[in-house]
């Protein structure tokens, strides 16, 4: 009887699949299953090769990884789903640890042993997130969520909007304005609007596509 933990390898960078892809046969008890290059091709073939573990790749063109974990889970929530990201923002790491992700590593020259000791951690029942990962998520639970519409606002500061340009953009009124860009402040440790969109990016709550 075959008591291989199957694994399933969802990312778009070729040379990225084919390393995990070698690494994972090397090892005596993982058998790789399949691997597919985007979140849809990858869900579409899940219910044929039935993995334990699927390594997925966050930055995805169409479907992000994110959306990927949640409908994976949602179809199949015994799986474990391990995250690889070039990014390791504390929002990026919070979205994947709400989407049910078992394990969240970068990606990093060196770093494909990390992959093999994360599969086995969380085949066992654990999680695995380095200290670097586990530091800023323990950083980011203490942050107070923003609301969309605050989102809204710090958008529009990132992009120059003074407050009178928000007031018409969004038909709300100077007062509501200000007390959105007090709360934002507050909730970023900022003590001006400048330094709120400063901590916004560093932090991955934005991007420079925003």
């Amino acid at each position: 009887m075959n008591s291989s933990l199957k694994i399933f390898v969802v990312d778009d960078n070729a040379i990225m699949r084919l390393g995990l892809s070698q690494a994972i046969n090397h090892e005596d008890d993982l058998e790789l299953v399949g691997a597919a290059a985007t979140g849809e091709e990858g869900i579409g073939r899940l219910a044929d090769l039935a993995p334990d573990i699927v390594i997925l790749d966050y930055h995805m063109p169409g479907m992000d990884g994110i959306t990927c974990a949640r409908r994976i889970l949602a179809g199949q929530p015994s799986i474990r789903i391990i995250l690889l990201s070039v990014f390791d923002s504390e929002e990026d790491i919070w979205k994947a640890t709400q989407a049910g992700v078992s394990g969240y590593l970068t990606k990093k020259a060196g770093e494909i042993e990390d992959v093999i000791a994360a599969v086995h951690e969380v085949a066992s029942g654990g999680t695995y997130f380095p200290a670097t990962i586990a530091a800023k998520l323990r950083e980011r639970r203490q942050q107070a969520e923003l609301t969309p519409r605050e989102l809204e606002v710090l958008k529009l500061l990132a992009n120059g909007f003074s407050n009178k340009d928000i007031v018409d953009a969004l038909g709300i009124s100077l007062a509501t304005v200000k007390l959105h860009i007090t709360n934002l402040r507050e909730k970023l440790g900022a003590v001006d609007r400048t330094q709120a969109v400063v901590t916004a990016y560093k932090k991955g709550i934005l991007r420079l596509e925003d």
